[in-house]
C-alpha cells in the first residue's frame, strides 16, 4: 500500500486543464510521495511521477513508492531536468503552487520552465481536507502521544512551578513517548494569563485557585495532533466552574452537530449559541475549530464566516472557549473525524473538570 496521495493529485490533472503539476512545497511534497525533506521537487503528469532532489536525500528517498527519483547536481538543476520531463511526456501546461511560491521563485519558473505556468491555488489544500484511513490512523497515534502527555504532566501541576516547566514537561513526554516534533510551541497560561487565548508560557508561578489552560499536541509520522484542557489548582470558585460548564455543553453541542456534508459555520453556530445564550457571546473571539493534518492549521474551518462544506475524512478541533480579561480563561478542546452520520471523537481525555 502506497502511504502518499499521488494518486489523488493526479486527479487534478483533468479538473484543471493541466498535462502534469509542479509540486514544491514541503508540506505538498510530502504529501504527495510520503517522505520527508527540507529540498526536492515532486512532478506528476498522467503517465508517470518523479522525485527530483540531491546528494543529501537521493538514497533514502528511494523508498518512495510510484516516483522515479531523479538527483540534482551541479550541473543538473531541477529546472533544467523538470524540461526534459516536459519534453519526454509533451507537456503544454504544468499547474503550480501560486499560492506557496515567492516572487523570485515565480520569475525562475516563468523564465526557465519550457510550458506554460497554470495556478492552482487551493487546489491541493482541497484534497488534503479528506484524510484517508492510514492518514487517520496516524493521527490517532499522534493524538494518544498527546493525552499520554497530559496524563503525567497533570502530576506536576502544584503551586509554585511556572508555566515554562509545565510547557517543557509537556514536551519532553510527547517527545518520549514516541512524537517527531511538536504540531507548535505549546500553550501553558495560569490565572490571569489565562485570559489570552494563545498566550505564551512565562516565568510566572502557578498559585493555589489557578486555573491553568494547555495547549499543545505532536507529530506523529508527519501528522499533527492538537487538544486543550484547562484543570484548576486546589480549589475553583463558583463562576469559574459556572464557566466551565457552559464552554463544555457549547462543545458537546459543537460535537453533536460536527458531520461530513454541513458547512462549518453551522457547526461554529450550535456552539456560539450556548454560549451566546449565556451572555457571553463577546467572550468567545475565535471559531470553533480548524481543520489539521500535516499542519496544524488547514482549510476548510468550522467557523462564524466558512461557507465551505465539511467533506468526508475532514479532522477538525473542538475548541470553544470564554476568555475574560484580567481574570481567567477556559477552552477545552478535541479533535474530530468527519463521516456523513456525525463525527468520531478521537480524543480520550477527561473532560469534567479536574482540579488538582
Amino acid at each position: 500500500m502506497e502511504m502518499n496521495n499521488s494518486k489523488k493529485l493526479a486527479g487534478l490533472l483533468d479538473k484543471r486543464g493541466i498535462d502534469a503539476l509542479l509540486v514544491t512545497s514541503p508540506e505538498n511534497r510530502f504529501y504527495a510521495t510520503g517522505f520527508q525533506s527540507s529540498a526536492g521537487v515532486a512532478v506528476i503528469t498522467k503517465e508517470a511521477n518523479y522525485f527530483f532532489t540531491d546528494f543529501r536525500y537521493f538514497e533514502a528517498a528511494q523508498e518512495i513508492e510510484g516516483f522515479e527519483k531523479i538527483m540534482v547536481g551541479r550541473d543538473r538543476n531541477y529546472n533544467s531536468l523538470i524540461n526534459k520531463v516536459i519534453e519526454e511526456h509533451n507537456i503544454k501546461r504544468i499547474g503550480f503552487e501560486d499560492a506557496r511560491t515567492s516572487v523570485s521563485a515565480h520569475r525562475d519558473l516563468e523564465r526557465e520552465i519550457n510550458a506554460e505556468l497554470v495556478g492552482v491555488g487551493d487546489a491541493i489544500l482541497m484534497v488534503r481536507s479528506s484524510k484517508e484511513p492510514w492518514e487517520q490512523e496516524r493521527m490517532r497515534k499522534a493524538q494518544k502521544i498527546a493525552e499520554m502527555a497530559f496524563e503525567e504532566v497533570l502530576g506536576l501541576i502544584r503551586p509554585g512551578v511556572t508555566e515554562k516547566e509545565i510547557a517543557a514537561e509537556i514536551v519532553y513526554r510527547m517527545l518520549r513517548h514516541g512524537a517527531d516534533d511538536t504540531s507548535f510551541d505549546p500553550i501553558v497560561v495560569s490565572g490571569k494569563n489565562s485570559s489570552k487565548p494563545h498566550g505564551v508560557p512565562s516565568d510566572k508561578k502557578i498559585e493555589y485557585g489557578d486555573f491553568v489552560t494547555m495547549d499543545f499536541g505532536c507529530v506523529y509520522m508527519g501528522y499533527c495532533s492538537d487538544m486543550t484542557r484547562t484543570v484548576a489548582v486546589g480549589s475553583a470558585s463558583d463562576k469559574m466552574r459556572e464557566i466551565y460548564s457552559i464552554v463544555l455543553r457549547a462543545q458537546q453541542a459543537g460535537i453533536v452537530a460536527a458531520r461530513a456534508g454541513v458547512p462549518g459555520r453551522v457547526v461554529d453556530g450550535a456552539a456560539r449559541k450556548v454560549i451566546d445564550d449565556a451572555g457571553y457571546g463577546d467572550c468567545f473571539g475565535h471559531g470553533f475549530g480548524h481543520s489539521l493534518g500535516i499542519e496544524i492549521h488547514e482549510p476548510p474551518s468550522a467557523s462564524a464566516t466558512d461557507d465551505k462544506v465539511l467533506p468526508v475524512g475532514a479532522v477538525i478541533s473542538a475548541e470553544p472557549g470564554i476568555y475574560l480579561p484580567g481574570e481567567f480563561g477556559v477552552r477545552i478542546e478535541d479533535v474530530l473525524i468527519l463521516k456523513e452520520d456525525g463525527c468520531e471523537n478521537i480524543t480520550s481525555a477527561k473532560k469534567e473538570l479536574i482540579i488538582l
